[in-house]
């Protein structure tokens, strides 16, 4: 079963359905690959999606240990590299607001560090985690 229908838009713009939800993302090319940069791009899709996936691991984990990190956030920045055009490098610094014990934290971090998405980025993708708790 198909997870998603993208459709081309016209003018480097995209829409994709998330079959199973209904839910759309639009994308659109970078200012600097001939579009417009009104959306998120393919690659910004990607990196953000290694954000997204690290913060789901660690709420699934700190839900079993009754911790609540509702309110944190995580910074992603995209760096590209030419010939050929792809990502070189994903930074990526949580902001975790929530006052925990170090074990806790490590569990967390740890937990994290195994998401799916990041095993699927080519280790030739530089990663930059940055974990910063109040």
């Amino acid at each position: 079963m198909a997870t998603s229908k993208v459709t081309y838009l016209g003018d480097l713009r995209t829409s994709s359905i998330h079959l199973q939800s209904g839910s759309e993302i639009i994308s659109d090319a970078p200012i600097d690959n001939n579009g417009k940069g009104e959306a998120f791009s393919p690659t910004d899709t990607v990196a953000n999606g290694l954000a997204s996936c690290m913060f789901t691991m660690m709420g699934i984990k700190a839900k079993d240990m009754e911790i609540d990190l509702s309110g944190s956030t995580a910074e992603v920045t995209k760096i590209m590299a030419v010939d050929p055009r792809r990502i070189s490098e994903i930074h990526v610094t949580f902001n975790l607001d929530v006052s925990i014990d170090e074990k806790s934290r490590t569990i967390l971090e740890r937990i994290a560090n195994t998401c799916p998405v990041l095993y699927s980025l080519h280790p030739d993708v530089k990663k930059v985690i940055v974990y910063n708790w109040k």
